[in-house]
């Protein structure tokens, strides 16, 4: 079994990645997340002087692997994160997304249940003209719904416990090829280590 510790930007990500169905389906695959996931609390923070502390705390529970999940979002590209962050330590291994809130947009079958809706269906969840989180308020007011609230964390609460979320139906989306990358890299995480072996 393969030993993953996270670091995450901020709640969000924490609280996708702690929820059920991603344990579950973690588990499935022969993933031991470490615990706690690591929270840099906000991607300022994700920078090489307030990383170190946070991948000396996963060592503590060795693991095989140390993946940082960040969003892109003003960013120009993912290497201009990555130069950001640093790749100085071993085994971090870098995912980062337009903004997460564009997975949530990408599982078609939650966002209907969130919306309380059939049919619902975005087209190009990371190509949303402003942030992801802003295209979720645009969607509700389309629909006449509630909109997501002013909590992104509370959101995320929601979006994984009550409706489901599922970074395998985000992963399944034809355009949304962050979630299809990490979901990806993950299933083959185990393959891929032992191949390491060899």
């Amino acid at each position: 079994m393969v030993k993953v510790g996270f670091i995450v930007e901020g709640d969000t990500e924490k609280i996708l990645l702690e929820s059920k169905n991603f344990k579950d389906w973690t588990k499935n695959i022969g993933i031991d997340i470490c615990h706690p996931i690591e929270n840099a609390k906000g991607s300022g923070n994700l920078l090489p002087k307030h990383i170190v502390p946070l991948v000396e705390q996963l060592k503590l529970q060795d693991p095989t692997h140390i993946i940082i999940l960040t969003d892109l979002e003003n960013d120009p590209d993912k290497q201009s994160v990555i130069d950001r962050i640093g790749t100085d330590h071993t085994q971090l291994i870098f995912i980062a997304v337009k903004a997460i809130e564009a997975w949530f947009l990408a599982d078609t079958l939650a966002l209907n249940k969130w919306l309380k809706l059939e049919g619902v269906y975005e087209d190009f969840p990371e190509a949303t003209p402003e942030m992801p989180w802003d295209r979720l308020k645009a969607l509700a007011s389309e629909h006449n719904k509630r909109g997501p609230g002013g909590s992104k964390p509370v959101f995320a609460t929601q979006m994984t416990k009550h409706h489901g979320f599922s970074l395998e139906r985000a992963a399944d989306h034809v355009n949304c090829p962050s979630a299809t990358e990490f979901y990806n890299f993950l299933l083959n995480l185990d393959i891929n280590y032992l191949l390491e072996d060899l």
